[in-house]
């Protein structure tokens, strides 16, 4: 017990999974417990089995696929975007101080502006259609990926660099061969914990303004009083959110393993 929990420990995979599973397993139960008790009523906290009934349901009729495909397709979008677009200024940024003293200020000046107030904003310039959903989920990541990759790539040590110039390699050629290469293991995890945020950035849209997706069905769940509905679409959220956090760090751990893995 103490080799696990102690600091700076290293456990194997297996206990690592088996951990988590513990964790789970000990919320289901306390959930089911709660709920067969009626410590708190049926419309406040459905069973896991009314949940699951209502899932199976769903699936069945085929909504719950249809509202999962419109979804991911949303997130896959609308994330590319944003990094795609989020990754050379980031870069830019993090190089050279005129760049930084041009684009930084203005960008933290953003940031720091609410995404919920931009949702009317968002669907009186492009609609309820995907194109809104796509925006929404661009100015929640995009300005905060911008800052993080400039901080990952300040990150870099002036060693690097300074070895580049010893051996005379023109600047866009250090930028390339070193400084990019140097930063991407922290520029990966960045793109993994900002996508994080664009699901909660996404199901907010679907929340506000749309008439499918998974968000969208939870409003539903709320207006019809259907909390079997809307416990049975968080887990799916939750699950979706671990799944996309947990194919990222093993992509990662595969691209960058050369690094000293935990």
């Amino acid at each position: 017990m103490g080799r696990l929990f102690s600091l700076g420990g290293k456990i194997s995979s297996a206990e690592f999974f088996a951990i988590a599973c513990a964790v789970f397993a000990g919320v289901g139960i306390v959930w089911y417990l709660a709920a067969a008790a009626k410590l708190v009523g049926p419309l406040f906290l459905p069973s896991p089995a009314a949940v699951f009934w209502r899932l199976g349901e769903l699936w069945s009729s085929g909504q719950l696929m249809q509202d999962l495909a419109i979804s991911v397709y949303r997130i896959s979008v609308g994330f590319f975007i944003s990094t795609v677009i989020a990754l050379p200024i980031g870069v830019l940024i993090g190089c050279y101080r005129g760049w930084e003293a041009a684009i930084e200020p203005f960008v933290d000046f953003i940031r720091y502006m609410p995404v919920v107030a931009f949702v009317p904003l968002t669907v009186l310039w492009t609609g309820i259609g995907d194109a809104q959903k796509f925006l929404i989920i661009f100015i929640g990541t995009f300005f905060q990926q911008v800052l993080l990759i400039m901080d990952n790539v300040k990150a870099v040590p002036k060693d690097f660099i300074n070895l580049g110039r010893t051996l005379e390699m023109p600047e866009w050629r250090i930028l390339q061969r070193i400084v990019v290469p140097s930063a991407l293991p922290a520029i990966w995890d960045t793109m993994r914990i900002t996508l994080g945020w664009a699901w909660t950035w996404l199901v907010v849209a679907e929340l506000i303004a749309a008439t499918t997706g998974l968000g969208y069905r939870i409003t539903i769940g709320q207006r019809h009083f259907q909390t079997d509905l809307i416990f049975g679409y968080l887990l799916i959220l939750g699950t979706l959110g671990l799944l996309t956090d947990q194919i990222m760090k093993a992509v990662g751990r595969k691209l960058f393993r050369y690094l000293v893995q935990r």
